[in-house]
């Protein structure tokens, strides 16, 4: 298959846009999505970027996406998070996120980053078994926690009181 990995552009984030949804259906979350095709170029592509994209492209149609951002590790300093990788259902299996994974693993060796993060689901075999293959570690003792929008309102307004 005739592929390239590319750094994405402000002209891609429809198509990235349609792979986050895509990917949301997949995790059986589709009300989840809230942001929007400008809110990415705002935030890819404007004063602050605030993360950094590549994609997969084939016949000049954007068929996957690696979306990352810096973080700061108080025990190791500068590291990547992976946010999303994602290969549109009918080009999986052709070495397409193999390709974006790659070049993420790349980008992080020569920004000299500590560590590279990401998350994926305990019911994703294919992503956990795809990231052990290639050197991932999946660690068992540590959760995600996250608080959504209305659970930092609610904090907010009883912290206040």
């Amino acid at each position: 298959m005739n592929f390239i990995v590319r750094k994405a552009n402000q002209d891609d984030m429809s198509d990235v846009m349609s792979l986050i949804k895509e990917l949301a259906l997949f995790e059986k979350e589709p009300d989840e999505v809230e942001i929007s095709q400008d809110e990415l170029v705002k935030d890819g592509f404007g004063k602050k970027k605030s993360f950094k994209c590549f994609v997969a492209e084939f016949e000049s149609k954007v068929v996957g996406m690696a979306l990352f951002y810096p973080r700061y590790s108080t025990w190791k300093g500068n590291v990547l998070h992976l946010e999303d990788l994602i290969v549109t259902k009918k080009f999986r299996g052709k070495g397409i996120g193999y390709a974006l994974f790659s070049e993420f693993i790349k980008y992080a060796y020569n920004k000299k980053v500590k560590r590279v993060q990401w998350v994926v689901l305990n019911w994703n075999d294919h992503a956990i078994n795809f990231y052990k293959r290639n050197g991932g570690e999946i660690l068992n003792d540590w959760r995600v926690t996250i608080m959504n929008k209305n659970s930092i309102k609610k904090f907010v307004k009883n912290e206040s009181i």
